[in-house]
């Protein structure tokens, strides 16, 4: 019907993926106040490849279609002025033209038929690949085959595209047309957060994703791409990370609003089910909320290498926010960013809003209430909400709303977290992204290097387990670090470590000999972690290399000059550790095995990781984050 040969064409050629007269008429309607040689310049620049690549170009669309074509035109005076031509009606879905078609033909390398096209003014921006649910050898693997088979032959059809769904009929995924296997996801809701299970999953998703409002909420706020170390990536929001930054935008309004408490609530989202992509997305959309006027966006983490891992490898390289976001490297920096008027998204640690060298309380930087604070693991005892640092930034910032993200639940006994931000709004547990493959299985091996106390010193260390399994080194009270260090002699002795070591290497060469892929060793120090390197590498040679791009054994963690002269070989400028960091998550680089305290236990992602040695005591939320990694 719609080719060059159909009763009534809408395209030229079979080459033609763009329905252009239908996007030259929704662009006249939706922009009534433009003239028509504007009109033609939106579409040209629209069907002008500017690359050659198809994921530079589908982002090159893709940007056109959420910030409007900027065209000039002249107005009435006879001076020129440039304006924004929209491709889509983003307020009122009735005002844009919806098809679908079945069974699309594209000519490219080869011609191709893709199940179903879903247009939006003539633009194709969803697909559906189906198999036959009836074919006992048809999967919905094959169907996204299919799809590879397609960005070959037809590269074309996936310039505008925003979302691709494969279905055997039984199984249903989405995800981006550039996205490997792993990263298509199941859509299990219709209209909100329960998940749907008496219909079938491919009519859950088409309801759930294709509904018009919802799927341009989608394609608008909810597709993101970032410029990261291996080059340009595109990534689609799955049903969980949709629905919580639509529930967490909503209750940002009401609190920050005249009648509102200014406590927005609480995401909790487990481990590894992409809490940090949902705050990007969050930041995103609530910085467009017209209600918001232009926020400012505090986002708060308690750690320094915390604040650089969301800075610098989520929010900085995403092309999303309508702003670059800018970090605060000193208390004076933050201070001089927060006092503006409006607008802005500043990363800082909490620890920078204590009070100056005298003593001094923070001073009032703003009461505006257009001031959103974002808290990473909100649930954390570094905060103190009520006492700490946290209080002099509710000095500093007196009317703004609190939203806190976190991947572990908050403790039945924990109020102050409660009363800053209130209660959760979204929650997505371990045993739904297990489900959804949003998390894998975790499968626990114990393995014990035996050591001889006597009977007296069995039952002390139970309790000094209890004590430091919570407290990071640095910070504890002191009679914790007394029993804190009293432990690490034990569990640090060279004789032990001797055991661990030679066990490491054993397992992880059986390991590594049936499956592919990365280590990471967990030590309860610092000096731990550093022993426990030097007899790996005693025991396997080969693996060292002092380069730090080079080796199959690192550490990674932080210190200074003043520490030991066997610590420094393993400190590094940030530069190095991101170095580090890219080849621990580059499957095809030699480096197997990092060895860390607490770097990296949380905010770390690489899925090539997929076994962890356990030489420290840990349990709750901080087990959670680190197997999670």
């Amino acid at each position: 019907m719609l080719g060059p040969d159909g009763a009534h064409p809408e395209r030229t050629t079979w080459d033609d993926v763009i329905l252009s007269g239908r996007l030259r008429d929704a662009v006249a309607r939706i922009n009534p106040d433009l003239p028509a040689g504007a009109v033609d310049q939106a579409i040209a620049r629209v069907l002008r490849a500017e690359s050659q690549s198809p994921l530079a170009e589908n982002e090159r669309l893709h940007h056109l279609l959420t910030q409007g074509v900027p065209v000039e035109h002249r107005v009435a005076d006879g001076s020129v002025r440039t304006s924004l031509a929209w491709l889509v009606d983003w307020d009122d879905q009735e005002n844009n033209d919806w098809l679908a078609v079945n069974q699309f033909t594209v000519t490219g390398a080869r011609t191709r038929r893709p199940d179903v096209v879903v247009f939006v003014n003539g633009l194709p921006l969803g697909l559906i690949e189906l198999k036959n649910p009836g074919d006992e050898h048809a999967t919905v693997r094959g169907a996204w085959n299919q799809v590879q088979t397609y960005r070959t032959d037809i590269p074309a059809a996936f310039t505008p595209n925003a979302v691709c769904v494969v279905s055997d009929g039984l199984d249903a995924r989405l995800g981006s047309f550039s996205g490997t296997w792993e990263h298509f996801a199941p859509w299990k809701t219709v209209d909100g957060r329960q998940v749907v299970t008496d219909r079938p999953a491919l009519e859950v998703l088409v309801r759930g994703v294709f509904e018009p409002a919802r799927f341009l909420d989608l394609v608008r706020s909810f597709v993101v791409f970032s410029d990261e170390p291996a080059g340009l990536v595109k990534r689609v929001a799955k049903y969980h990370q949709y629905w919580a930054v639509n529930a967490a935008v909503e209750s940002t309004i009401d609190a920050s609003g005249p009648d509102g408490d200014r406590r927005g609530g609480v995401v909790w989202h487990t481990q590894g089910s992409g809490k940090s992509i949902e705050m990007l997305l969050y930041a995103g959309k609530i910085l467009r909320s017209p209600e918001m006027g232009n926020p400012t966006i505090v986002v708060i983490t308690d750690r320094n290498d915390l604040d650089d891992q969301l800075f610098g490898e989520v929010f900085a390289p995403a092309r999303i926010l309508a702003e670059a976001p800018r970090q605060a490297g000193s208390r004076a920096e933050l201070r001089s960013m927060l006092d503006r008027v409006s607008g802005g998204i500043i990363f800082t640690t909490i620890q920078k809003f204590s009070p100056d060298e005298r003593g001094d309380p923070h001073p009032l930087l703003t009461d505006r209430r257009n001031v959103v604070v974002i808290a990473d693991e909100a649930h954390r005892s570094q905060y103190d909400f009520l006492d700490g640092f946290a209080r002099h930034l509710r000095d500093a910032l007196p009317n703004a709303t609190y939203l806190g993200f976190t991947g572990t639940p908050i403790e039945s006994t924990d109020r102050s977290t409660r009363q800053v931000f209130g209660d959760y709004i979204d929650v997505y547990d371990l045993t739904r992204a297990v489900e959804d493959g949003a998390t894998v299985r975790i499968f626990y091996e114990s393995r014990l290097a035996k050591i001889s106390l006597p009977d007296e010193a069995r039952a002390a260390i139970d309790d000094r387990v209890e004590d430091v399994t919570e407290t990071a080194e640095p910070d504890a009270a002191e009679r914790a670090k007394t029993r804190w260090a009293r432990l690490e002699s034990i569990v640090g002795a060279g004789e032990r470590l001797d055991l661990v070591a030679a066990d490491i290497v054993e397992h992880w060469e059986a390991r590594r000999a049936n499956l592919l892929g990365k280590a990471m060793v967990v030590g309860m120090s610092r000096r731990i972690c550093v022993e426990l390197y030097e007899r790996i590498v005693a025991l396997r040679p080969d693996w060292y290399d002092p380069d730090p791009t080079k080796g199959r054994v690192k550490v990674v963690m932080t210190g200074s000059a003043a520490d030991p002269p066997a610590f420094q070989p393993h400190l590094h400028d940030r530069a190095t550790l991101r170095a580090i960091k890219a080849r621990a998550k580059d499957p095809d680089d030699p480096l197997d095995i990092v060895i860390v305290r607490d770097m990296w236990l949380t905010g770390f992602d690489a899925p090539a990781m997929h076994t962890m040695y356990v030489d420290k005591p840990m349990q709750g939320a901080g087990l959670m984050q680190a197997i999670a990694r």
